[in-house]
């Protein structure tokens, strides 16, 4: 949350070791979401209502500039329970002291349908047509995947609304919902707890099958309910917020700058030995500013720009080409600390191999039927990153172009299958596809961040996005590791614009003092 200029960050955190277990509420703050100071605890396992663990909620800023945070907790049945903390003194500028509710827990698992161990993640809150307080609880309804509705005057005592916000009986529980409201082709955010403008769309995300999916609908304030614009029965189907691994996100409204910011978790791929071994697990992907286009189908992502006070040492190529084969070195930057930007611009489009839309059920699997190596009509092209001096090790992030009955549909894939000589590795293929006019546009852009074992990339302007995690050997071995820029479908490909930066290390968690 942002409060009195000064950005939370609350997150499920053990404080004996690197294994999950023992959770409680890490709590840390910054002036700019890329320097963090880290503090004690916000919120410890010290009552019933939560002594087995302090899960995933929300903020939400009430009238009178009054922070509220509701939490899951679960109780010595390992029953899952809502529980409210404030801050103990509003005039620190950190809030490193927050107080529970004498009246916790405000919510039980208490109705027909519901599994007391299916019951968590409340969302912030909103304000309905009757000027009364709204949050959604991610749980399992007889069975079936909801986000289930309770209203409040005060915050403090909550009331379950006789229907689910929304649920679908194509899927079970979902973790972690989110309900945001958004404008279409309008980058800038909104602020749940003001009044919602004409036109606006609004966005549940949930998490589920170990990505974090969304439906785009409107908020039917007679009927207090959402309702997607699309019901997809197949929920392989449905919209992902990212590609890879990512996962548990949060959305918030950053009122110092008028925009949402969405953040997700991104676990480690290795082992837990190894977690144990280095004394950590898990980190966050990089803040991303999230709005709705212009159509108003997909959700857009980028990297907050704060994040571009970190860049240094530019290196910047123009009018390149990119042959069937070629693989160009990009040169100067420190490649495992590192943003790149470029545009490919496809020199025709007659070439495009024909779509079929039975990849959309699977594309992690047509990614690695179509991998980097495998020549097509028009692609692959993009960049490899994190390899090694023979090629031994690397990681392939690629478009491919196809063409659909209606429009073009742009293939972007990270390839992390030969991303580590490591045995014991989870590397896959990871993809999504994305629509595009390239009648009207013919670049197609891709930003790659890369910070050692994190490669976060942004595709179409942040219409696919893919976070992964990769170890090779090559960076702990001797450091050394190369970065190409590459073609090799039939097609010849111009890089009108590439822009590279080494990133400086921000001051993550450091103590002072």
């Amino acid at each position: 949350m942002y409060y009195n200029g000064i950005y939370h960050e609350f997150y499920q955190y053990n404080p004996n070791g690197s294994l999950w277990g023992n959770i409680v509420w890490g709590h840390s703050v910054s002036t700019d979401l890329v320097n963090w100071i880290p503090l004690e605890a916000a919120i410890e396992r010290d009552t019933p209502s939560d002594i087995n663990g302090c899960w995933t909620g929300s903020a939400t800023i009430l009238s009178g500039d009054q922070p509220v945070i509701i939490y899951t907790g679960a109780d010595k049945e390992n029953r899952q329970l809502q529980n409210i903390v404030l801050p103990k003194n509003r005039s620190d500028p950190y809030l490193r002291e927050w107080t529970k509710a004498g009246n916790n827990p405000v919510i039980q698992p208490v109705g027909p349908g519901l599994n007391s161990s299916q019951f968590r993640d409340p969302t912030t809150g909103w304000i309905g047509l009757d000027g009364l307080w709204r949050i959604a609880v991610g749980a399992e309804l007889n069975g079936y995947g909801a986000a289930l509705l309770y209203k409040s005057k005060d915050f403090l005592e909550w009331t379950r609304v006789d229907h689910p916000l929304y649920s679908s009986n194509a899927s079970s529980m979902w973790e972690c919902p989110d309900f945001f409201a958004v404008l279409p082709g309008n980058n800038s955010g909104l602020d749940l707890s003001a009044a919602i403008p004409n036109g606006a769309k609004h966005v549940l995300k949930m998490s589920l099958d170990s990505y974090d999916k969304y439906m785009i609908g409107v908020y039917d304030l007679k009927r207090d309910a959402f309702v997607p614009d699309t019901v997809l029965d197949d929920r392989r189907l449905w919209s992902r917020i990212d590609y890879g691994n990512f996962y548990a996100s949060k959305s918030f409204f950053d009122s110092k700058k008028g925009r949402r910011i969405i953040w997700g978790w991104t676990n480690e791929t290795d082992s837990s030995s190894d977690d144990v071994a280095k004394g950590w697990a898990g980190i966050h992907a990089i803040p991303r500013t999230i709005w709705l286009d212009s159509y108003g189908k997909q959700l857009r992502q980028w990297p907050v720009e704060e994040i571009e006070s970190l860049r240094t040492n530019e290196i910047s190529h123009q009018g390149l080409v990119l042959k069937k084969g070629d693989l160009l070195e990009i040169k100067g930057t420190d490649t495992s600390q590192a943003d790149v930007e470029i545009d490919f611009e496809l020199t025709s489009i007659e070439s495009a191999d024909p779509f079929d839309s039975s990849w959309l059920l699977d594309v992690e699997k047509h990614c690695r039927e179509a991998g980097a190596s495998v020549d097509g009509g028009i692609g692959p092209f993009g960049l490899v990153v994190l390899a090694s001096d023979n090629m031994e090790e690397h990681t392939a992030v690629h478009f491919r172009v196809y063409k659909s009955q209606k429009n073009y549909m742009i293939l972007m894939c990270s390839d992390l299958r030969r991303s580590s000589l490591r045995p014991g590795l989870y590397t896959p293929a990871y993809g999504g596809f994305f629509e595009f006019d390239l009648e009207k546009e013919r670049k197609i852009s891709l930003r790659t961040l890369i910070d050692r074992s994190a490669v976060e990339s942004f595709g179409g302007g942040g219409r696919v996005c893919i976070m992964a995690r990769v170890y090779p050997v090559a960076l702990v071995d001797d450091g050394g590791t190369h970065m190409y820029v590459f073609n090799n479908g039939s097609t010849t490909v111009g890089v009108p614009q590439l822009r590279a930066w080494s990133m400086r290390k921000a001051q993550v968690n450091v103590k002072r003092g």
